[in-house]
C-alpha cells in the first residue's frame, strides 16, 4: 500500500463496564437465546447452557453481538469480530479506572 492509498478496514475497540442488577433475568435471556439457535449442535448447546448458568459474564457474552453494534451503520460491513466478558471488581472512584488522557496506551486502563 502506498502513502496515497488508505485501508478500507478499521479496527473499532470498545470497552464497557456494565452492572448486572438482575442475574436471573440476564441468565434467562441468555438461555432463551441459546434455545432459539437452531444451528447449535446439542453438545455445544449443553456446554453453553452450563456456562451461562454458572457465570453471569458468560450469559452477557451470549447476548452481546458485535454485528448488532454495526449492522445499522450505513456503508459498513462487519468483517471479523471477537469479544469476551469477565466479572471484575469495579470502583468508579479508584484512580485505576481513569483513562490515560494523552491516549498513549489505548489498550490498557491506567
Amino acid at each position: 500500500m502506498t502513502g496515497d492509498e488508505t485501508s478500507r478496514f478499521v479496527r473499532l475497540r470498545v470497552e464497557m463496564v456494565v452492572e448486572v442488577g438482575d442475574t436471573e433475568k440476564l441468565t434467562g435471556a441468555a438461555l432463551a437465546r441459546i434455545a432459539e439457535d437452531e444451528q447449535m449442535p446439542a453438545e455445544e448447546r449443553a456446554h453453553a447452557e452450563s456456562a451461562v448458568r454458572g457465570d453471569e459474564a458468560e450469559a452477557l457474552a451470549y447476548l452481546v453481538d458485535p454485528f448488532d453494534l454495526v449492522s445499522q451503520v450505513p456503508g459498513v460491513e462487519l468483517t471479523q469480530a471477537s469479544w469476551s466478558s469477565e466479572t471484575i471488581d469495579y470502583d468508579p472512584d479508584a484512580p485505576d479506572w481513569e483513562r490515560d488522557e494523552d491516549g498513549a496506551d489505548d489498550d490498557a486502563l491506567v
